[in-house]
């Protein structure tokens, strides 16, 4: 069974469109959390993520949109997160509140960053050490939240950051997702062209920062 992997779409619809339009035949698809924040679409990522995802995981701008003041204001987030909690209706802000930290799929462990410790970013080079945080018995480890794509082998378990679909940080300002065969026998890493000035439009008409636009074109 093939899997494909997304995360950090952060309500870049245009972008999630075009990774769900790339990604072909898969049999089943997981989030990775972070659904929504910094971007314009907030409430039609969340709709889409719902209708064409299997297995999803709460990120934290997923938590934090019920609580948006803890983020100073000017830092792209806050306002991130104010938007979105004004686009959602409540049963949309319930749901995506309401979403668990950790999953389940195919015997693979599915969290948003660390698997223990709680919005601890793991980036590339720390793969090696989340490798003991995976169950010999499962396949593997799926987390985002650094929107720095990459994936790897430790003792025959795949851990895999799909990167993001609608913020990449990695130099790379494609969008970014994977898939994996659900035997862990075997993983794939994708990027995608989007259109960045269109979506950069959506966000100067949201009121949004101009800066949660401009990283846009850095990949960044």
């Amino acid at each position: 069974m093939r899997i494909g992997v997304i995360s950090d779409v952060h309500g870049n619809k245009i972008a999630l469109d075009e990774v769900l339009s790339d990604m072909s035949d898969v049999d089943r698809i997981v989030c990775c959390g972070d659904i929504i924040g910094y971007g314009p679409r907030p409430q039609e990522c969340v709709e889409t993520v719902r209708e064409k995802c299997d297995v999803y995981v709460r990120g934290n701008h997923d938590r934090d949109v019920a609580r948006p003041e803890r983020y100073m204001k000017g830092s792209g987030v806050y306002e991130g997160l104010m938007h979105a909690r004004k686009e959602l209706d409540e049963e949309q802000l319930e749901w995506v509140t309401g979403l668990d930290r950790k999953n389940v799929l195919e015997g693979y462990q599915i969290v948003h960053s660390h698997p223990e410790v709680v919005d601890k970013y793991v980036y590339p080079r720390e793969f090696v050490d989340v490798s003991d945080h995976v169950d010999e018995e499962k396949h593997g480890l799926l987390l985002g939240h650094t929107h720095h794509q990459h994936a790897e082998k430790h003792n025959g378990n795949i851990i895999m950051n799909p990167g993001s679909v609608g913020q990449p940080r990695d130099g790379d300002v494609r969008a970014a997702y994977g898939i994996i065969e659900s035997d862990g026998s075997s993983y794939e890493l994708h990027r995608v062209s989007y259109d960045i000035q269109k979506v950069q439009d959506q966000i100067e008409e949201a009121g949004l920062p101009s800066k949660n636009g401009d990283r846009l074109g850095r990949g960044e």
